[in-house]
Formats: C-alpha cells, structure tokens, sequence
C-alpha cells in the first residue's frame, strides 16, 4: 500500500517473481477498504458486500487470475500490508463466487515459514476455555459444548473455569508436548503489548508470557495454535497481526485466530467442523478450515460474512 498505488508481488511455483499494480487515489482506496468493513456488518445484508469485495478483487486478484488458474493452484498465502491486514481476504469476490469458494487461504506475516512436522497422526491436545462471566467480560456459553466436541474427536487435556488460569496453563504446556493448544477464551489486541492479553479465571495471559513459553518449546514447537477467542488476530500498523503475529514468530507453527470479535454459537459450529476435518478427514490446515468456512457459507443461518470470514489461518497451512 503506497500513497497512490496497491502494489502486489505474485509468486508461482518455479516461476520468476510477477509484479503489477493500480493508480489508485486516497479516496479510492479508502471508500473501498470502509465499505467492506462497514459491510461485514451483520446489520446489512450478506450481498451488500459484493461490489467493494469484487473491486478489491480485481485489484489484487484478477490480474493473476490466468496465472493461478494455468498453474492449478490450490492456496493463495498473503502476506498483507496496512489496511489490507483489517479485511478478510476469504471475501474476495470474483462477480460470481467468494475466493473461500476457490482456494484455501492463509496468512502469513512474512516471507519465512516455520516448517510442519512431517506427519500430524496424532494431535495431543491441550484445551482452555472461560465460559463465565469474569473481570467485566461477559460470559461464553457455547464454550463447553465446543471443548467437549474437540475432546470427542481428540483425546484432550480440559483447563476451564477456575482451572484455567496463567499458572496452571504454563505448567501443562512446559510439563508436556502438546502438538495442538487450543484456547476458547475472551481476547483483547493492542499495539502495546502490555494492553494484548487472553483472559483466565483470574488473572491474564499477556502477550509477552505467551511468547515466552512458546519459545521455550523451540525444540518440540507447538504444531497449531488456536484462538478461538474475541479479536485475537487484530493489529495495526505497528503490530501486523496481533496476537496470532505473534505466537507464529514465537514459534508456533501455525495459528487459527480471528479478526474481529465473533459470535459463540457460530464460532463453536466452525470449531466442530475445524477438527472434524483435520483429524477424520486428515486434511491439511488450510483445507480444514476452508472446509468449515464453507460449512457457514452454506448454512443460512450463518451464511453472511460476518460469521464466516474472520477467522485466519496463520503461518504453515500444512
């Protein structure tokens, strides 16, 4: 994103680097980037999106449309500058279909990825989760439901209530190797780190604490990491991509976490779907939650892009 231009760099699989860009004006550029966020809205209706969604397409999008269709590409990775870190890019519309429709989408915060294990049979799983209302946040009521789901389909470790509290959560993760952590909680992102935290029973888990025991497990890293929480991958200029940014440059393999704050019964729905995937259809992160994104799309309940479009996948998409 420069002053007058959106320039985008596209890289094939052995193939030299691609560039192409648009002139575009502030104004141009700033109606397009408030109309999605203003449509992502639920108050307005799912198709009200679609011409802004479409125009951010074909800038971004469109002029590589051949390319990534010749090439049979599966993934779309971006690695995102200023306001486009704020929009969804699983919105993306072509005048026909979402890009979610199209290709598994993820993120990443910059050109190097940590690489993924080998092979994932066996996703030993810690879970956290605050479903009462504590310190002023209100509470979570799906959030039992949607552990006791995970723990059916992967024998998991259970921290919640009163259990699931910053010692008791650093103990469990230094103590054993999980491949998987799973934390369903209330979040809150800033640009000073001191104000990023996840909330437990009784105190916070500041962003510096979570890197801290991330890194400590550099030679066993954590496979996945999600945050199925409030607002957890928000950033800003300073602070790419909150606290998902974080944790996968502190040595997270990949992070699932999500742009905005989301509904709990949605949320538990895409969860489910998330780890159904993965685990029985032994499909790869991306797929996964492609596969349960779409899962929303096509529910009428939840087909507007508000419940369907926040959530992220950052880091290996493997």
């Amino acid at each position: 994103m420069l002053e007058n231009r959106l320039e985008v760099i596209l890289s094939l699989p052995n193939q030299p680097l691609q560039h192409y860009g648009n002139v575009l004006t502030s104004t141009q550029k700033g109606q397009v980037f408030r109309d999605i966020n203003q449509t992502l809205n639920p108050v307005f209706l799912p198709n009200e999106i679609l011409p802004p969604a479409q125009q951010l397409y074909d800038w971004l999008i469109r002029p590589a449309q051949v390319s990534l269709q010749q090439q049979n590409i599966k993934t779309l990775v971006f690695v995102l500058d200023d306001a486009l870190r704020s929009i969804p890019m699983s919105v993306l519309y072509d005048g026909k279909q979402y890009l979610i429709e199209q290709y598994e989408v993820a993120l990443t915060p910059g050109l190097q990825l940590l690489a993924s294990a080998d092979d994932t049979d066996e996703y030993k799983t810690l879970t956290g989760g605050l479903p009462a209302a504590r310190q002023g946040f209100q509470p979570l009521h799906k959030v039992e439901a949607e552990l006791a789901h995970i723990n059916n389909l992967v024998p998991s470790q259970i921290l919640i209530n009163d259990l699931f509290s910053l010692c008791v959560l650093l103990t469990q993760i230094e103590s054993e190797s999980f491949s998987t952590i799973h934390l369903d909680t209330h979040g809150q992102f800033s640009s000073n780190a001191e104000d990023t935290f996840l909330l437990t029973w009784a105190d916070k888990i500041n962003v510096k604490d979570l890197g801290s025991v991330l890194q400590s497990k550099a030679n066993n890293p954590i496979e996945l990491l999600v945050l199925s929480a409030c607002e957890t991958a928000e950033g800003d200029n300073r602070a790419a991509l909150g606290m998902a940014g974080v944790a996968v440059r502190s040595g997270a393999r990949s992070t699932l976490a999500t742009l905005w704050a989301v509904r709990d019964d949605s949320t538990a729905l895409l969860m489910s779907e998330f780890y159904r995937n993965l685990i029985q259809e032994k499909s790869t992160k991306a797929q996964a939650l492609r596969k349960a994104q779409l899962a929303l799309l096509n529910n009428s309940k939840y087909n507007h892009p508000y419940y369907w479009s926040p959530f992220v996948l950052i880091g290996n998409w493997r």
